[in-house]
């Protein structure tokens, strides 16, 4: 059964799972689906068409589920899904998708959403994914799972960010960011492989040794990128990680990878 404080707002027609519980002063809206155990602390307002997965703790004055910042965009029945085991704290604003763009913003599982910080419309987003305090993400941007945006950095619309990357705090992102990568300084180039988030997440020295000798051939070897790519294609065929990077920089997209600064390529 729902707990739903006095002073909150729930429309006829948004559908609540067990154990809910409304803050006070949140306004909950009517098509809004609420999964088993979310939590609205107080003060978070929902929605347009938007799914909070089970377990999700929405802190207050959080604002998911609104139009997207897109002059081109018009209301209509475009939607919001965020996953299950989600953390949206204070102030935080998660935009519904666009008719143009998709129709739909996804958050996975598990992610950690900080203070201030923005995800527009039509992003698609992984899982476990951390948004540090005023990390932001314009509309269309991809993002991996496991990936880190550290406080106050920025993110260009149709930017892609690969699994287990980590864009640096104060840092802008322009350019695709390849699976593993590390980005940190302003509008910056590549610094490196993501070492620290690998360690984390279990991967041992040898995948790390493999992943490293990848990075090099393809970022500081000799050749044309072309020539290069194909080069570690052949060499690394049977390897699924450092496969990642060479599909991903294969991959048709909008916007163009981010290359190594030689004075920071290690």
């Amino acid at each position: 059964m729902a707990k739903i404080h006095p002073t909150a707002i729930v429309e006829d027609g948004a559908r609540l799972g067990q154990d809910v519980e409304i803050g006070a002063y949140s306004i909950v809206g009517r098509d809004t689906v609420l999964g088993d155990g979310v939590r609205l602390i107080s003060n978070v307002v929902i929605n347009g068409h938007t799914k909070i997965g089970s377990n999700s703790r929405i802190f207050p004055f959080a604002c998911l589920g609104f139009e997207g910042q897109d002059t081109k965009s018009t209301e209509s029945d475009t939607q919001l899904v965020i996953g299950a085991n989600t953390v949206i704290r204070e102030h935080c604003t998660i935009h519904r998708g666009t008719p143009g763009g998709g129709g739909i913003t996804r958050v996975g599982d598990n992610g950690y959403f900080m203070v201030n910080s923005h995800v527009a419309h039509d992003c698609q987003l992984g899982d476990h994914v951390v948004f540090a305090n005023n990390a932001t993400v314009a509309g269309h941007v991809t993002v991996g799972d496991h990936v880190i945006l550290g406080g106050n950095s920025g993110v260009h619309q149709f930017v892609r960010i690969g699994h287990h990357s980590m864009l640096g705090g104060l840092s802008g992102a322009e350019n695709d960011i390849i699976p593993y990568g590390l980005v940190y300084g302003n509008r910056d180039g590549l610094s490196g492989l993501n070492f620290v988030g690998l360690k984390r997440r279990g991967f041992n020295r040898k995948e790390i040794s493999e992943l490293r000798r990848a990075y090099r051939m393809l970022f500081e070897g000799g050749g044309t990128m072309a020539e290069r790519l194909a080069a570690a294609a052949s060499e690394f065929a049977e390897n699924a990680h450092a496969m990642e990077i060479i599909d991903f920089i294969n991959a048709d997209a909008p916007r163009p990878i981010m290359m190594a600064r030689p004075n920071r390529a290690r």
